[in-house]
């Protein structure tokens, strides 16, 4: 698949994260062993940091910026890519294949995955990308 590259937006069609927005980190289009067709690794919010006013303390605004990232390989049938990019310089070593294999090497790619995206969501960037899809 041409279209769907590292870094392009996607949205989950099917199962559990269904309408949820994700990051392509890596594609494989060839497959793998365990998984005999094409796929994509991908870093995506189980939830998104809810909406902050000018009032709120900063403890509270702090509380409501927080993400809960999720890692997954999809099949491309069940992504839809979009027209929006984030670079990944960040997110490029965290996941590969051997990541989903250990429960603690999964754990620890999602906490540095948790501090990327809030770090990109405090500067401002992809704005898009943190809000929900409303459907």
């Amino acid at each position: 698949m041409k279209f769907l590259k590292n870094g392009r937006v996607a949205i989950i069609t099917r199962g559990r994260y269904a309408g949820k927005k994700v990051v392509i980190v890596k594609v494989m289009d060839d497959g793998s062993k365990s998984h005999p067709f094409g796929h994509a690794l991908v870093a995506g919010m189980e939830r998104y940091p809810s909406k902050i006013i000018r009032s709120m303390s900063k403890k509270r605004a702090t509380k409501r910026s927080k993400v809960k990232p999720f890692i997954k390989i999809v099949n491309y049938n069940h992504l839809m890519p979009t027209r929006y990019t984030i670079d990944l310089e960040t997110l490029k070593g965290v996941i590969t294949q051997d990541t989903f294999k250990e429960p603690s090497q999964r754990e620890e790619a999602k906490k540095t995955i948790k501090k990327a995206f809030e770090e990109r969501h405090q500067a401002g960037k992809n704005k898009w990308f943190f809000t929900p899809l409303r459907f």
